[in-house]
């Protein structure tokens, strides 16, 4: 196998890296013979081994084959699985601090367990960072048995802990969260009083899992910890009852950057509206008493104008809760910013919350810059690599499949409008559910979702529908999406993380079916019945071509497009994948050349009908690099920002460790001091002048 793989790769930078890292790789092979008859205790004792010849001057590197094959073998005892020669390099290239890209289904929780534990042998932690809590839980109990096993220990930071629990789940070896839980955690322990109250302590290495998604799609917003302001709840209603009053001819509109601008006559309306409300001083609206109400006014047109209800947020429980737009989850708990929230909280017509004001606040792009060593995996990096190497210095490393790719990814097919362009798909699920094919419908929003099963229930096609609402539940309906003639629609993020296996996942069915059967003979007998259940099923999948991914439109991100078309052709299984666009699709309304509608309209597509071509295809690819370029620099331009506030940010949590590490203060108040004393001096006695121009 490993003589396949060499052959296959020369030619880019990439392949001869991987072909050195496949030398290494045969050292670790070569401990195998000597590893696998040791006793349970004796592969134990290893860990002790290495902490030994660390303490006497080896490095990790040195210890590298060895440490990778006992971890090899403990997998073997613990879960039963061994780890392929690719999953070894993806192992060497996360050591190394480097990306790896591996296709999904080839194991990428598994390969972390190589990295972690050569790491958390020097006892100084190691974090593995996971896209949602139900994962970071899942991970860390079914990975930990490998890790227990060698003797180390794990935690999991999970929202709802208190802080000596946290503090525990820091102090182990391996402590699994998601990136949300570590920011947050990092900011509060930075406003606490005493040293003793922090639970963190000082970073190590951390592993990122699904590192685009983390480092790249939530980089755009940064962490912030606030604090109330003064209830503004009546402004609030008072200024959507204005805006309402206003005409589209009053405002323009900028969908690429989201803003709103009123026109130099619904600038005068405004200002007449607002008049007749007694909310203006004098006349014109931009005087700098009127700073609040242009304020007010911008985010209420935002409100009304760019956010739509059940795309950006869902109104729940007399609540507005924001939708994820990568992932179509609720973030339940977060708000927006500067207003914009109690704005659309008073378009709905719900209770309007109080304005918070910062108290403290981090971008991702900040927080993990503070880790001596930062790597991560994925099954999408590689068009992202140059802002992984700008931003993070970080190189992205493509891993070989296990088994050659035998999906077949077809040419989008291109209709006139959304309606057109559904019922095709709605027909081309009902043919793939007729041969028992299951379909994997990817959409962008849980809008789509929706008007999507209405036209699945039209076609009398038994479907599921995944709104992302529950991670759990959703990573119980993903697993499964794999079934004979399973239709599952779901927002292209939903489930990462989740392997989607032909014929079903056994361990979800087990966890389902036999949840409440006593361990015994009978209980055994039932899960050799799902075995057999799934392996037959899984050869009538295979028969009907393996998964089918449907895109109902693309994503502004190719990354995110290719994640979805990922989900088919698992460990070599055969599979098929194909988007479906049209006209009124958001990538071509905003971001496509405005030439492009004008020849497609000179073509006059007729109704129903649709077109594939490469040109339609090169279009799409440049708008997506239009908006991946514009999203980098809108990333680019926060990281800039906070840049200069992380300067102030290390130099006051330095100087407040400080303060909480010393006996007394005296000193550092006596250096403030004379540093004070000396600083005004300076100003009021310039040197080298004269007494008389002090």
């Amino acid at each position: 196998m490993l003589g396949a793989i060499a052959k296959s790769l020369f030619g880019s930078a990439n392949d001869r890296y991987v072909k050195g890292l496949l030398k290494i790789v045969d050292k670790i092979n070569a401990f195998e013979p000597q590893i696998s008859p040791m006793s349970d205790e004796e592969l134990r004792d290893q860990t002790l081994k290495f902490r030994a010849r660390l303490e006497a001057g080896e490095t990790l590197d040195d210890i590298l084959p060895e440490a990778f094959a006992t971890v090899r073998e403990a997998s073997i005892r613990t879960l039963g699985m061994r780890h392929f020669d690719v999953q070894m390099v993806g192992g060497i290239v996360l050591h190394r601090g480097e990306i790896a890209e591996m296709r999904t289904g080839e194991g990428k929780t598994l390969v972390a367990t190589l990295a972690c534990y050569l790491n958390a042998i020097e006892r100084k932690g190691v974090h593995v960072v996971t896209v949602n809590d139900y994962l970071a839980a899942r991970d860390a109990e079914w990975m930990g048995q490998v890790y227990r096993f060698l003797g180390l220990t794990t935690g999991v930071i999970v929202p709802n802990l208190n802080e000596t629990q946290r503090r525990e789940a820091y102090a182990a070896d391996i402590t699994y969260a998601t990136n949300n839980e570590l920011g947050f955690d990092y900011l509060r322990d930075n406003m606490k009083h005493e040293r003793s109250q922090m639970v963190q302590r000082p970073y190590n290495f951390a592993v990122v899992d699904e590192v685009d998604s983390i480092l790249i799609d939530e980089a755009r917003t940064p962490l912030i910890i606030s604090g109330p302001t003064d209830d503004k709840s009546e402004m609030y209603i008072a200024v959507n009852a204005i805006v309402l009053k206003l005409d589209e001819a009053d405002y323009e509109k900028d969908e690429k950057s989201r803003s709103v601008i009123l026109t130099e006559d619904g600038t005068e309306k405004a200002e007449r509206l607002l008049e007749e409300a007694g909310l203006l001083v004098g006349s014109n609206l931009y005087d700098v008493e009127n700073t609040q109400i242009v304020h007010h006014l911008d985010q209420a047109l935002k409100a009304n104008v760019m956010f739509k209800r059940d795309i950006d947020y869902i109104v729940k429980d007399d609540q507005i809760v924001i939708i994820d737009e990568f992932t179509g989850r609720m973030m339940d708990g977060r708000r927006w910013s500067n207003g914009l929230h109690q704005a659309v909280e008073a378009k709905e017509g719900v209770q309007i919350k109080p304005e918070n004001q910062t108290l403290a606040s981090i971008t991702f792009q900040n927080y993990f810059r503070m880790y001596p060593k930062l790597s991560g995996m994925t099954g999408t990096a590689a068009t992202e690599a140059a802002e992984f190497f700008d931003i993070y210095k970080m190189n992205v490393v493509t891993i070989p499949t296990n088994n050659p790719i035998r999906r077949i990814d077809e040419e989008d097919e291109f209709y006139k409008n959304t309606t057109d362009k559904f019922q095709a798909i709605a027909k081309a699920i009902r043919e793939k559910y007729e041969t028992g094919q299951p379909v994997l419908v990817g959409t962008v929003s849980i809008e789509k979702s929706e008007m999507l099963s209405e036209f699945l229930h039209k076609e009398g096609v038994k479907h599921s529908v995944l709104n992302a609402r529950f991670h759990e539940q959703e990573a119980h309906i993903v697993a499964q999406a794999g079934r004979l003639g399973a239709v599952t629609i779901a927002t292209n993020m939903a489930g990462r993380g989740t392997d989607i296996q032909l014929g079903g996942n056994v361990e979800f069915r087990i966890d389902d079916e036999l949840r409440d059967m006593p361990e015994g003979p009978e209980r055994d007998a039932a899960i050799e019945r799902i075995k057999a259940e799934v392996a037959a099923e899984k050869q009538q999948v295979l028969d009907a071509g393996g998964l089918f991914v449907l895109g109902t439109e693309r994503h502004e991100s190719r990354r995110i497009d290719n994640q979805l078309r990922g989900r088919s052709g698992r460990q070599g299984d055969p599979g098929l994948s194909r988007f479906y666009l049209c006209l009124e699709d958001d990538l071509l309304r905003i971001f496509g050349p405005d030439t492009l509608f004008s020849r497609m309209m000179k073509n006059n597509l007729a109704d129903g009908e649709a077109i594939g071509s490469k040109w339609l295809s090169k279009a799409i690819e440049t708008a997506q690099k239009k908006v991946e370029a514009r999203n980098y620099d809108i990333r680019k331009q926060v990281v800039e920002y906070d840049d200069v506030m992380n300067d102030q940010r290390k130099v006051i949590y330095e100087q407040r460790a400080e303060i909480m590490d010393a006996e007394a203060v005296d000193d550092v108040v006596a250096d403030m001091r004379a540093d004070t004393v000396n600083a005004i001096v300076g100003e009021a006695c310039p040197p080298g002048s004269y007494p008389e121009q002090w």
